[in-house]
């Protein structure tokens, strides 16, 4: 059995049963400011870059996109939108996007701050990566035997 998904909002946590998508589509909502429009803004270039991107919603309220596993997260602090690649040290980065979580072994961070340019083309071939990365790692499945 399924539980039902929440979302933490300013005032409470509550449960819609809403799907991840629209839950996210609420935390933009919620937001209001700077921080809102550049998580809309990430959402978009991610979906350009990977139109099969699952949506999903955890850890209590924290955005992520799958693609044969977690691309990245887009978290939302006061003074940043946070997106967190889950293999991102193992991501080349010619364009200098990873600017936080950069002593990790494993994740890698880009911390947008209020009137921040994102390099557009690198973050979607920065995703691109990402998700060719899960690719490579997903476990196959065997094929069934026919009976002949």
């Amino acid at each position: 059995m399924k539980k039902a998904v929440t979302a933490k909002t300013s005032s409470a946590t509550k449960t819609d049963g809403a799907s991840p998508s629209r839950m996210i589509d609420g935390r933009i909502k919620e937001l209001g400011d700077w921080r809102g429009d550049m998580l809309g803004r990430i959402r978009g270039l991610i979906k350009e870059a990977d139109p099969d991107v699952v949506e999903e919603w955890k850890w209590r309220g924290v955005p992520v996109w799958e693609h044969d596993g977690i691309i990245c997260t887009g978290e939302t602090y006061k003074a940043v939108v946070k997106m967190t690649f889950a293999k991102g040290a193992a991501l080349d980065d010619p364009a200098g996007l990873f600017n936080s979580s950069l002593d990790g072994n494993v994740r890698r961070a880009i911390d947008i701050r209020e009137g921040e340019k994102i390099n557009e083309k690198a973050l979607k071939a920065l995703i691109r990566a990402a998700v060719e990365l899960n690719a490579s790692k997903a476990k196959k499945k065997p094929e069934k035997k026919r009976s002949t």
